[in-house]
Protein backbone atom coordinates (compact mmCIF):
# COMPACT_ATOMS: atom_id res chain seq x y z
CA UNK A 1 0.00 0.00 0.00
CA UNK A 2 2.90 2.49 0.10
CA UNK A 3 3.70 2.42 -3.25
CA UNK A 4 0.11 3.37 -4.06
CA UNK A 5 0.28 6.00 -1.62
CA UNK A 6 3.20 7.49 -2.97
CA UNK A 7 2.23 6.86 -6.63
CA UNK A 8 -0.95 8.45 -5.80
CA UNK A 9 0.50 11.45 -4.24
CA UNK A 10 2.66 11.81 -7.09
CA UNK A 11 -0.43 11.95 -9.28
CA UNK A 12 -2.56 14.42 -7.53
CA UNK A 13 0.85 16.90 -7.37
CA UNK A 14 1.84 17.17 -10.54
CA UNK A 15 -1.83 17.24 -11.52
CA UNK A 16 -2.08 20.19 -9.08
CA UNK A 17 1.23 21.79 -10.49
CA UNK A 18 0.39 21.28 -14.39
CA UNK A 19 -3.27 23.49 -13.62
CA UNK A 20 -1.38 26.01 -11.41
CA UNK A 21 0.68 26.34 -14.51
CA UNK A 22 -2.07 26.33 -16.80
CA UNK A 23 -3.26 29.30 -15.22
CA UNK A 24 -0.58 31.11 -14.10
CA UNK A 25 2.34 31.64 -16.63
CA UNK A 26 1.84 28.53 -18.78
CA UNK A 27 5.43 27.80 -19.75
CA UNK A 28 5.65 24.84 -22.72
CA UNK A 29 8.68 23.70 -20.39
CA UNK A 30 6.39 22.71 -17.45
CA UNK A 31 3.70 20.80 -19.54
CA UNK A 32 6.06 19.13 -21.05
CA UNK A 33 7.91 17.36 -18.02
CA UNK A 34 4.98 17.08 -15.79
CA UNK A 35 2.62 15.94 -18.55
CA UNK A 36 4.30 12.35 -18.64
CA UNK A 37 5.16 11.99 -15.20
CA UNK A 38 1.00 12.72 -14.31
CA UNK A 39 0.22 10.39 -16.65
CA UNK A 40 2.82 7.68 -15.76
CA UNK A 41 1.83 8.41 -12.39
CA UNK A 42 -2.15 7.69 -13.27
CA UNK A 43 -1.34 4.36 -14.87
CA UNK A 44 0.90 3.05 -11.95
CA UNK A 45 -1.71 4.25 -9.36
CA UNK A 46 -4.69 2.49 -11.34
CA UNK A 47 -2.36 -1.06 -12.18
CA UNK A 48 -1.15 -0.78 -8.41
CA UNK A 49 -5.23 -0.27 -6.91
CA UNK A 50 -6.46 -3.12 -9.36
CA UNK A 51 -6.08 -5.94 -7.50
CA UNK A 52 -7.99 -4.55 -4.50
CA UNK A 53 -11.45 -4.92 -6.17
CA UNK A 54 -13.17 -2.04 -3.91
CA UNK A 55 -10.17 0.29 -4.45
CA UNK A 56 -9.89 -0.17 -8.36
CA UNK A 57 -13.14 1.69 -9.67
CA UNK A 58 -11.64 4.39 -7.07
CA UNK A 59 -8.19 4.48 -8.64
CA UNK A 60 -9.69 5.54 -12.02
CA UNK A 61 -10.89 9.09 -11.09
CA UNK A 62 -8.12 11.34 -12.83
CA UNK A 63 -6.26 13.17 -10.01
CA UNK A 64 -7.76 12.22 -6.69
CA UNK A 65 -9.02 8.35 -7.31
CA UNK A 66 -5.64 7.09 -6.31
CA UNK A 67 -5.65 9.02 -2.36
CA UNK A 68 -9.35 7.76 -1.95
CA UNK A 69 -8.03 4.07 -3.37
CA UNK A 70 -4.99 4.54 -1.03
CA UNK A 71 -7.33 5.10 2.02
CA UNK A 72 -9.48 1.92 1.47
CA UNK A 73 -9.07 -0.48 4.40
CA UNK A 74 -9.37 -3.96 3.30
CA UNK A 75 -11.65 -5.94 5.66
CA UNK A 76 -10.47 -8.10 8.61
CA UNK A 77 -9.76 -11.17 8.20
CA UNK A 78 -12.44 -13.43 10.54
CA UNK A 79 -11.45 -14.37 13.95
Amino acid sequence: MRALRVAAAVEAGSLAALLLNLFTVHAEAVSSLLGPLHGTAYLVTVVIAWPVRPARFRALVPGVGGLLAARHRPPAPPA
